[in-house]
Order: C-alpha cells, then sequence, then structure tokens
C-alpha cells in the first residue's frame, strides 16, 4: 500500500515540474521582451511628456523608461531630497517641480547630490529638459516608510511629495502621476549629476527552467526505480 502510494505521488512529481519548467520558458520570453521594449524607449528620440488627458492610461508597460521632454521652468519651490544609493556613493536623488508650458507640473529628478551637499535651487531660466519617464514610488524604500512631516523621504512618491509642496492646488490633474529622471545633457553636474538612471531587469528564468526539468528527469527516473522494483516483488 505504501509502495503504491509512493508510486502514484511519483507519477505526479514529473507532470508539476514539467509545467514549472514550461512556465519558467514563458516568463524568460516575456523578460526577454520586456528588455528589447525597455531598451527601444531609452534609446529612442524623445516625445513630449504625456499631458493630462492621457495620464489615466500610463503604465509600466506603456511607458516607463520611455524618453521624454518637457519645455518650462523650474518652480521656486524647495526641492525634495529622497534617498539614493548609486556607484558615487549615498546621498540623495533631488526632485524638483518643473511647469510645463501646455499648463501642468512634473517632478524631475535633477539628481544625485553627495551627502553633505547642499541642495541648489532650480534654474529659472526657461529651458528644456529630457530624460526618462518614471513611475511613483508610493510608500518608501531601504525597508523605511516616508515620513513628509519630517521631511524624510526614502522613495519618490510623487503623490505624497506633491502634497507635501503644496504643488497642484490650482485644482486636480495639475500634477502628473509619473516623475522624470532628467539626464546628462540636461543635469550635467556635478552636483546634482543627472542621467544616473539605472537599468537592469533579473533575468535567471532560464536557470529556474533548467532546474524545475532536471527535478522532472529525477523524479522519473525515480519512478521508474520504484515501479521496478514493484514489478519484481510481484514476479517472485
Amino acid at each position: 500500500m505504501a509502495r503504491m502510494a509512493l508510486l502514484a505521488l511519483l507519477a505526479l512529481l514529473p507532470f508539476a515540474f514539467a509545467v514549472l519548467g514550461f512556465w519558467q520558458v514563458e516568463r524568460r520570453a516575456w523578460k526577454l521582451d520586456l528588455i528589447a521594449r525597455v531598451d527601444a524607449r531609452v534609446h529612442a528620440d524623445p516625445v513630449p511628456a504625456p499631458g493630462p488627458t492621457v495620464w489615466p492610461s500610463i503604465s509600466a508597460a506603456s511607458s516607463e523608461y520611455r524618453r521624454v521632454s518637457l519645455s518650462g521652468r523650474y518652480l521656486p519651490a524647495a526641492g525634495t531630497l529622497t534617498k539614493a544609493v548609486t556607484g558615487r556613493g549615498p546621498g540623495f536623488w533631488l526632485i524638483a517641480p518643473f511647469r510645463d508650458e501646455r499648463g501642468f507640473t512634473v517632478l524631475v529628478n535633477r539628481g544625485f547630490l553627495p551627502e553633505g551637499q547642499m541642495a541648489p535651487a532650480g534654474p529659472s531660466s526657461a529651458r528644456r529638459v529630457t530624460g526618462l519617464l518614471r513611475l511613483s514610488e508610493p510608500g518608501g524604500g531601504f525597508l523605511r516608510s516616508n515620513d513628509p512631516a519630517a521631511g524624510r523621504w526614502y522613495s519618490r512618491d510623487v503623490a505624497a511629495i506633491a502634497q507635501a509642496r503644496g504643488l497642484g492646488e490650482q485644482g486636480p490633474g495639475e500634477v502628473a502621476p509619473y516623475f522624470v529622471d532628467a539626464d546628462a545633457a540636461s543635469e550635467p553636474g556635478p552636483s546634482p549629476q543627472g542621467g544616473m538612471t539605472v537599468i537592469a531587469f533579473r533575468n535567471t528564468h532560464l536557470i529556474y527552467a533548467l532546474t524545475w526539468f532536471a527535478l522532472m528527469a529525477m523524479s522519473l527516473w525515480a519512478l521508474g526505480f520504484v515501479w521496478r522494483g514493484r514489478r519484481g516483488d510481484v514476479d517472485v
């Protein structure tokens, strides 16, 4: 009876491992397609940053890491420092409100500031800013929650930063639901230093797929071994 139960279990395992293996193959294809799409966006010519009419349709799949441009001026409101760890060491991203000439405000990540450096005021002259569209990062990061009252920010939470800075008080739809990582041409540095967006996608699906398929093969071998042992008992 125990051997029959073991045979039943071993008969199910190859199927389960095969399903998991093929699922990882599908996930790998999806990830490679995502990487290709993002790479095409990053290297494309910039397009005007999305205006209010298309904000409801913005998503990671359709918009994130798209190269965009803004034309207008930085607002005199104080910049917001959010925690950052980069190849240059720990520091902050400098987030500043930018008023586009089309009549809406976008938070722009002007770039990286090392710890201990004062945040410079935004340039007052009209300018064009180009960079990558990024989605809001609500809540916090680095295992800490944002604390707007204390001015401690661990993620680039667009809605919370806009509220804390009194932006968008002219009416709904005033502040874009995304932010823009300024590129090095717009913020050449050294402080803030633009163009430091890291684009990296973890892609270990092939390793996982091979692992599941190896387990499938092992379970098939085990099934055959137990089955042959059972047949040997019957023949005796």
